[in-house]
């Protein structure tokens, strides 16, 4: 991991919070599966949408290893909100689907600042209800659903479980990749790594501004921390970074959880960096998280 750092500093990238919105996203684009596996052949790859709230249509792509009927996570991608789409996120859903045998269908929700808080969460919940009720239209099961994300998806992720348990929609699990969940930069990991460990506190803050005002940062919608009770919500796989800024308030989530008897799989991987799990080129921790993430969605949801 360190040796990846520096050939990056190196490489003397612009970080993307320095850039304007829109060559923010295009750079995330170019450089977001430079380290990635390879995209995997699928038999099923399709490009679809799904209804928002308001009636907008909303792009997705349905993965599937097969044409049978299977159960289905819905993904979110991570992006702080801001950036990430359908692309970057690629062969990372093609490496849960060819490992786990469970189709996923990876929505891109609105993004700030032309979108800001509550959009994501609402397209998400959206869409994770209109997979349950119409999965069936894709030749998916909708009644064998999970939901997951990593970065700001694994925050959507969260906010989406506990929408399910109150709507009463069961979720077989829910899939937490290096999740945001409170609503400050305020825990020690912040402030511990929060230069020289690709994800920048800069940076955090930038996603942040465009996102959402400061006065609803207590949201629960976006702090799923802040959520008044857990009780009763999926089953939780987390995988964590030890190097990254969002580490300590990922712990604190999956202490949440557990404590309201929630049956949480905690992974954590040492020496490595927020976003290491797209970085399977390079590190043998990506592979190992891979693994655990696709072990966790076939006990939850094979048959």
């Amino acid at each position: 991991m360190r040796s990846l750092l520096e050939r990056i500093h190196r490489a003397g990238v612009p970080p993307l919070y320095s850039l304007p919105v829109r060559e923010a996203r295009k750079a995330y684009t170019l450089r977001s599966e430079v380290l990635d596996l390879p995209r995997a052949p699928l038999a099923r790859v399709e490009d679809i949408t799904i209804p928002a709230a308001d009636g907008t249509p909303l792009a997705a792509r349905l993965y599937a290893p097969s044409s049978a009927v299977l159960p289905v996570m819905l993904y979110t991608h991570g992006g702080g909100f801001t950036i990430g789409n359908l692309e970057t996120h690629d062969s990372l859903c093609r490496q849960l689907v060819l490992r786990s045998g469970v189709a996923v269908v990876a929505l891109h929700y609105r993004l700030a600042p032309e979108h800001r808080f509550p959009v994501a969460v609402e397209d998400s919940w959206s869409a994770m209800t209109w997979l349950a009720r119409h999965g069936a239209t894709l030749g998916l099961d909708g009644t064998r659903l999970a939901v997951g994300g990593d970065s700001a998806g694994g925050t959507l992720a969260a906010v989406s479980a506990l929408h399910a348990r109150d709507i009463g929609l069961p979720l077989a699990l829910q899939l937490l990749i290096t999740p945001g969940t409170t609503a400050h930069q305020d825990t020690a990991s912040h402030e511990q790594f929060e230069s020289g460990f690709l994800l920048e506190g800069e940076g955090i803050a930038w996603f942040f501004n465009h996102y959402i005002d400061r006065a609803h940062r207590d949201d629960w919608r976006f702090a799923p921390l802040n959520a008044d009770d857990a009780e009763g919500v999926a089953p939780a796989c987390i995988i964590l970074a030890e190097c990254d800024p969002l580490v300590d308030e990922g712990i604190a989530y999956a202490d949440k959880l557990r404590a309201a008897g929630v049956p949480v799989e905690l992974e954590l991987y040492r020496g490595v960096t927020h976003d290491f799990i797209k970085m399977g080129r390079a590190l043998p921790e990506a592979i190992a998280a891979l693994d655990a993430a696709a072990l966790a969605l076939k006990k939850a949801l094979a048959p």
